[in-house]
């Protein structure tokens, strides 16, 4: 069997060359995924964009209106770092199904990846930090509505902190948030996860992976998930535009493989999100992101 992916050419909103955000790397990393053999079509699955009823599930309605409308007020659009256009609110809406989808799969299989998601800065009443809406706050709070999973897991090792999850599930216990990032990188202001591990700038890979290794079996006895949301960010690596950490290509795979390999030998699903990812070369960070395909493969 192949591993699941969750994918649609519209999770690329065609930025222009040059944006902060390189919203190209979408495309490329199905490129990469096909050159792997992993994007064969037997292993593609494609979302329909998320209705109002599941974006209202984590966020407010009156926000999920204006995203819908392509009218979000100017101080929002500042706060994430770009105007909401058509493009872009179709983009959040098939991101977020893109999720959905991806946990459904991983449960059905045991594991499944979105090629976009991670949008952990959007925050229940509005999107900040690139992020329009919060995917993983979406599918979580789908599943938990529908049954379908009780206890929720959220591992985030994008390197800034997840405070847009943090604020959504404040107060729900069934879903427990874990963010490992930059401690002084963005946002400025964190909102308490259930678990936050802050790192100091230039962090590598020995003290990074001894870190997380120490941090996974708490949270497993603390969380109990029949879940787990893998944020697989890959900006904590050293040549990463915003990361201001100093992991190695080696380092995020192994990094990957002991996040999967903790909870697959546990027989807990994994649904891996892409997360962040900057650099003025989308086609050397596509080829990061590809790492997590490639090592949640040899968990199917």
């Amino acid at each position: 069997m192949k591993l699941p992916i969750v994918h649609h050419p519209d999770y690329d909103a065609k930025f222009p060359a040059g944006h902060r955000f390189p919203m190209g790397k979408y495309r490329l990393l199905m490129d990469a995924l096909r050159l792997r053999g992993l994007a064969e079509d037997g292993a593609l699955h494609v979302p329909e964009p998320a209705p109002h009823s599941w974006l209202g599930l984590a966020h407010k309605c009156l926000y999920v209106d204006q995203v819908l409308a392509c009218a979000v007020p100017p101080p929002i659009e500042r706060d994430i770092g770009f105007p909401v256009g058509d493009r872009v609110s179709l983009r959040a809406q098939l991101a977020s199904a893109g999720t959905v989808l991806a946990a459904r799969l991983a449960l059905e299989h045991g594991i499944a990846c979105n090629t976009a998601g991670g949008s952990h800065h959007a925050r229940r009443s509005q999107g900040a930090g690139f992020c329009t809406f919060n995917d993983v706050g979406v599918a979580a709070s789908l599943l938990l509505a529908e049954g379908a999973a009780e206890n929720i897991l959220v591992v985030d090792l994008d390197v800034h902190q997840g405070d847009g999850t943090a604020d959504i599930f404040a107060g729900e216990p069934r879903v427990f948030t874990f963010s490992m990032h930059g401690e002084r990188n963005y946002p400025a202001r964190k909102i308490a996860s259930d678990l936050d591990i802050g790192l100091s700038d230039g962090t590598g890979d020995e003290a990074y992976l001894a870190t997380l290794r120490d941090a996974l079996p708490a949270l497993e006895r603390r969380s109990k998930p029949d879940l787990v949301f893998y944020n697989a960010g890959v900006d904590p690596h050293h040549a990463d535009r915003l990361g201001r950490m100093a992991l190695t290509d080696a380092g995020l795979r192994a990094r990957d493989h002991m996040v999967i390999a903790h909870f697959r030998e546990r027989g807990i699903p994994v649904c891996g999100v892409l997360g962040g990812g900057y650099s003025n070369d989308a086609a050397a960070v596509s080829e990061r992101h590809a790492t997590l395909f490639e090592v949640a493969a040899d968990f199917v």
